[in-house]
């Protein structure tokens, strides 16, 4: 059953931005107080007994802003609440116990949600609701079907996801110290064995069965000497 708490407010005459910031400064919003009564609660199960020129009312915190930098509460809006009238609201899933998995098999518990919408009576709102997940292996989870709250329609779907255990992480691979890595040889550079000069004929003559370079016409042959004539006797 959520807590009640009491708080005392008094209304307005003026509307606007401006009676808005001067109430502010005459520190007229309950900020304090309501900061007081919060503390250890859920806020947004909580059941607020409004006391208003002498009248209570049971509310419900429909919304709490803040200051942009500090934390100070700057404006509160309530919503009533009737003793017959169900209400639709969401409450936190607390999970208690840790899994077999993560003590055991080193998994980590991952909470997929962390709260669930439910219809109820406003006597029977409760402020949370508690899930036990200490079976939980490694690979297996827990779902909405598994919540048990007494007399409360619970509106979030049933196979929906609350927590469940992962595996551990795989460990980073390490690098490879400078011992263990291979050297690369350079490769090496292949040349064609020189021709031999014999092969080569005579020298500016081309080999035989080569072609000479593109664009170069081939070393001319030196003419041959004249044989010299023989005299008549």
């Amino acid at each position: 059953m959520a807590q009640v708490i009491s708080l005392a407010a008094e209304p307005r005459s003026g509307t606007g931005k401006g009676p808005a910031r001067q109430t502010r400064r005459e520190k007229k919003v309950p900020a304090v107080a309501l900061e007081k009564a919060l503390t250890g609660v859920e806020p947004a199960s909580t059941v607020i007994e409004l006391a208003v020129d002498g009248k209570k009312t049971k509310v419900l915190i429909r919304e709490i802003q803040r200051h942009a930098i500090r934390p100070d509460i700057i404006h509160v809006d309530f919503y009533e609440i009737h003793a017959d009238e169900k209400i639709r609201l969401k409450i936190p899933v607390h999970l208690v116990g840790t899994p077999d998995g993560v003590r055991n098999a080193g998994g980590v518990l991952d909470q997929v949600m962390r709260e669930v919408e439910i219809e109820v009576l406003p006597e029977h709102i409760p402020d949370r609701v508690e899930l036990d997940v200490t079976p939980l292996a490694i690979g297996h989870s827990r779902h909405v079907r598994d919540l048990q709250i007494p007399n409360v329609t619970i509106l979030s779907g049933a196979d929906l996801t609350i927590a469940t255990v992962v595996p551990p992480r795989a460990e980073e691979v390490a690098a490879p110290t400078p011992e263990a890595t291979t050297e690369v040889a350079e490769p090496e550079l292949i040349r064609k064995p020189r021709e031999e000069e014999g092969e080569a004929g005579a020298e500016g003559e081309a080999p035989e069965g080569t072609k000479a370079p593109e664009g170069k016409a081939p070393p001319a042959k030196a003419p041959a000497e004249p044989k010299p004539k023989e005299k008549k006797g």
